[in-house]
């Protein structure tokens, strides 16, 4: 098999610098190719097409077939609102019947009566097309000869320009980041679209700016659990597992993670928590030695490096260690005798399990203690069964009582332990809003979780990109703290241009993309996340202020929410969201 990193030279390629003819500013053109088009698509009649390239604002809802001539009624214009210090986003669709060279797309500043914000505020990027399937056997292995292929549009390229093929669309995505001094008020921008340096046309973009600030990403109470995996990028990256380069190499991803408000560090305590169900299997960041006399020492330095760069970027709620119930009960450890490491199976209940767990346990608690973290970390178990998860706890709570507990629970047995700091059941197990209340007051999490196995909402590559949103509404609507998900950057063989796994509906594993590249899937996430805020916001608010107006405007917002705490939502459900959006920044004015 070919290695990735050779496979990845040839795809992407090298950069190349041009200047642009209209402007003298350097633009970055990257050679990365997409697969072709598997599917009939490619047959689409394109003769009614004119010859050039041509534009359109659509919806963010809307998805294209990269080789269908699309049929949108021309728009040259778009209208955003959205907070003080909020991300909001425009599609711009391109398709040529005859192909464009050099195609760019470019925001200028956004102007009121008496303010302009300048066009740094503004991102427009490529979306390209990768391989994708179908939900079918949920978590089982996906037969391509079964789920034949299809492309998609999801991966967010930073490239400046594009040379887009004859009978092709293009997507592009952009973002406006509002910056959280903006004056609320009106304003307008206009997107100028070229081809080999020559303007084409220009469209306006008209964005109010609602009075209100929506906090930094650190700051909102959105409890975002998105677990990383921090292997997938040495190997992806080429770099040698925990060097400095791969530490550096981290940063950017991480970075784009603290920007959509995460609140968890993902560790690992001994031997890959999974058992390697990934491309990559997770790479220790705590090294376990038995001594020639039987006892224990351990090497916390990559733990604490990968938990202090995290820290660094705001990403310091919690330190999620996984995990006392590996899903094979294997651990390992370095022999200090003979200098090789022994794999070792530790069920939990038997003696095995409190020889190794004990020493560990008592040391890390006292490391954490050292270090200021005590109070912030976690014991970490996902999806393990109720005996097992009651000898581990009981084992846990005797030996190292200052540790907090996490739980991802597919057993719906979260209630036999109500001493679980933060606790998360998978979508289709609703937790009581008075159980989520109780727990609240005594400062613990309750999440939910979408995985392999649910349909909706779910970001898969195939999904609808709207229900990246809706998990934000089905947040609110339920009374959750937040959100979790495996996994933020578990990538396939090929991430940039093929999304499916041998298990796992694809796109499962990861939601962005090699290069630190965002996703329309991620960028919606955040989007429903920041709807979610808002709503939270909101409801404070009304609340606190105790008038009749604002009891008639909580139960307006009450009144949005009822209808997205369903997991089978109705036919209509896109159109429903678009105007809850709506009605929620009219409840913000």
């Amino acid at each position: 098999m070919k290695s990735y990193l050779s496979s990845l030279l040839l795809s992407v390629g090298l950069f190349l610098l041009l200047v642009s003819c209209n402007s003298g500013t350097v633009r970055k053109i990257s050679s990365f190719d997409e697969l072709p088009d598997p599917t009939a698509d490619t047959l689409s009649d394109w003769s009614g097409v004119p010859q050039g390239l041509h534009a359109s604002f659509v919806s963010t809802d809307a998805v294209f077939r990269r080789s269908v001539a699309p049929d949108v009624a021309p728009s040259a214009s778009a209208q955003l609102e959205g907070w003080r210090g909020e991300r909001v986003s425009a599609q711009l669709l391109l398709w040529t019947a005859s192909g464009a060279d050099g195609v760019e797309v470019k925001v200028g500043p956004f102007r009121s009566d008496g303010h302009t914000l300048s066009e740094d505020v503004a991102q427009a990027r490529f979306v390209r097309y990768v391989l994708s399937d179908e939900f079918g056997n949920k978590c089982g292995y996906h037969d391509p000869t079964i789920y034949p292929p299809h492309l998609v549009p999801d991966m967010l390229d930073d490239i400046d320009v594009f040379d887009i093929k004859a009978r092709n669309v293009r997507p592009v995505w952009i973002t406006i980041s509002v910056p959280a001094d903006t004056p609320a008020g009106e304003y307008v921008s206009t997107v100028k679209l070229f081809a080999k340096g020559q303007q084409l046309q220009t469209f306006d973009i008209e964005l109010t700016v609602i009075g209100r600030e929506l906090p930094p990403p650190a700051e909102w109470n959105y409890y975002l659990d998105l677990w990383q995996h921090p292997a997938a990028v040495a190997r992806i990256e080429g770099l040698d597992m925990w060097s400095d380069a791969h530490f550096e190499a981290l940063v950017p991803y991480m970075q784009l993670l603290a920007d959509a408000g995460q609140k968890v560090v993902t560790t690992t305590l001994n031997k890959d928590p999974w058992n390697n169900q990934c491309f990559d299997s997770y790479a220790d960041m705590i090294i376990w030695t038995k001594k020639a006399d039987g006892s224990w020492s351990y090497d916390y330095t990559v733990f604490d490096r990968w938990v202090e760069l995290m820290m660094d970027l705001g990403i310091d709620h919690t330190i999620n260690c996984y995990s006392m119930l590996p899903w094979n009960n294997e651990l390992h450890y370095r022999d200090d005798v003979t200098g090789c490491f022994a794999d070792v199976t530790a069920d939990p209940g038997t003696p095995a399990f409190e020889e190794l767990w004990v020493p560990f346990l008592t040391d890390f608690t006292g490391h954490l203690r050292e270090k200021g973290w005590l109070g912030r970390t976690n014991i970490a178990m996902d999806e393990r069964s109720p005996e097992e998860m009651t000898d581990a706890l009981d084992l846990l709570r005797k030996t190292a009582p200052e540790l907090g507990i996490a739980m991802a629970d597919n057993k719906n047995s979260y209630l036999s332990y109500p001493f679980v700091n933060s606790v998360c059941v998978k979508v289709c197990d609703r937790v009581p809003p008075q159980h989520i209340v109780g727990r609240r007051a005594q400062g613990f999490v309750t999440t939910y979780y979408v995985c392999c196995s649910d349909r909706f909402p779910n970001m898969f590559t195939f999904s609808d990109p709207a229900e990246a949103v809706y998990a934000g509404w089905y947040t609110a609507a339920c009374g959750y703290d937040g959100f979790l998900r495996w996994a933020y950057n578990s990538w396939v063989e090929e991430p940039l241009t093929d999304s499916r796994f041998r298990t796992f509906p694809a796109g499962d594993t990861y939601i962005v993309y090699p290069g630190a590249r965002s996703s329309v899937r991620f960028e919606r996430l955040v989007e429903g996340i920041q709807d979610a805020e808002k709503i939270s916001i909101l409801k404070k608010e009304f609340t606190a202020a105790g008038t009749p107006e604002a009891a008639s405007r909580f139960g307006q917002l009450e009144a949005l929410l009822s209808g997205f705490a369903t997991v089978t939502p109705e036919a209509n459900w896109q159109d429903r969201l678009s105007e809850a959006k709506r009605k929620l920044n009219e409840l913000s004015r």
